[in-house]
């Protein structure tokens, strides 16, 4: 299991990509259309100590948002190297990278991993050939299992990140790609429902009619039910849902500021609906951090179950694990 971090991150927008999938407009995505420089990366790392919550030893330089190893080599030296160099310092811990799985081969890794490189995750979205055709990803499944191997080879720490909802995919095909990465065993693994944004091949087939988005509610099911997998499988989902995007980009989809809390909240709900089974008033006991899952969002969990007939309280207990419930019957 890898270690929970903290990431200082530095987003590199679009450029290293050299294809443009369906789905993808990263400066709405991430609001950053410049490229960082060496002193970008070093006034973010000052920024970042000012915290009274930072700890070096948990802390990573993260860059995200285009493919890393893709970039011109000498650019992507010179962030390299000053990020290292903050490793060195005892400043971080080390250094994450997200990239296309088919930019990765030994030479990179063997240049990443001299220059600190911890973690490497790997944008697989759909492990489904023929959806990773339709959406222009070019690449495909064999690229992610062949990346995936060598990243572990090299000893890093191995992410996965995938999409669901995207053109051509369905929750079946989601289901099948989670299995997939299970086989792959990475250490990690973020989720990310599809949105349609302007200016993207996707949100063309959108406003063509061709292309249907996921409703938030079936989103929020989906990946609800990939969270379990991966977790019961032993894998960190670090990730639900997008981090931000500019709300005058956005056309269409799942998109929703809590996703993450959404997701959890219904894993709350259906693990307390397996325990309840006669009507009655009931105290449901959780950890301190899941009160307010497993109350739901406007106290939706607690209305639901009102509607089936059992009458809830929920109450912190200490010695709960994250996402557990204990539930105990009113007399």
């Amino acid at each position: 299991m890898s270690e929970i971090h903290s990431n200082i991150s530095i987003f590199v927008p679009h450029i290293g990509c050299p294809n443009k999938c369906s789905f993808c407009n990263q400066r709405h995505i991430t609001g950053v259309c410049k490229a960082p420089h060496p002193e970008d990366v070093l006034k973010a790392v000052k920024e970042a100590k000012k915290s009274s919550k930072y700890n070096p030893a948990t802390t990573q330089i993260a860059f995200f948002g285009g493919s890393f190893t893709a970039i011109n080599r000498n650019y992507m030296m010179t962030l390299l190297e000053v990020a290292s160099n903050c490793v060195i310092n005892g400043d971080v811990s080390g250094i994450r990278i997200s990239t296309r799985p088919d930019a990765i081969d030994r030479e990179i890794l063997t240049v990443l991993k001299q220059n600190n490189v911890t973690a490497i995750e790997l944008g697989a979205q759909s492990l489904n050939d023929r959806v990773l055709k339709m959406n222009n990803r070019g690449h495909c499944v064999a690229d992610v299992e062949n990346a995936s191997k060598l990243i572990r080879e090299f000893g890093f720490e191995l992410g996965l990140q995938i999409m669901t909802g995207l053109f051509n995919d369905t929750d079946e095909k989601a289901i099948k790609t989670a299995k997939k990465v299970i086989e792959i065993k990475p250490d990690t693994v973020r989720i990310y429902p599809t949105v349609v944004l302007k200016d993207t091949h996707l949100a063309a087939l959108y406003l063509d009619g061709i292309y249907k988005p996921q409703e938030l509610n079936d989103a929020v099911n989906l990946a609800s039910k990939l969270y379990l997998m991966f977790t019961e499988a032993g894998i960190k989902v670090i990730r639900l849902g997008l981090h931000s995007i500019e709300s005058k980009a956005f056309l269409a989809g799942p998109w929703h500021p809590a996703f993450s809390e959404l997701c959890l909240s219904s894993i709350m709900l259906k693990k307390a609906l397996k325990l309840l089974n006669t009507k009655g008033k009931y105290t449901i006991y959780v950890s301190k951090s899941d009160v307010s899952k497993m109350i739901g969002q406007k106290r939706s969990n607690i209305i639901y179950l009102e509607s089936k007939g059992f009458l809830c309280k929920v109450k912190e207990k200490s010695g709960i694990d994250s996402l557990e419930l204990q539930i105990e019957r009113e007399v």
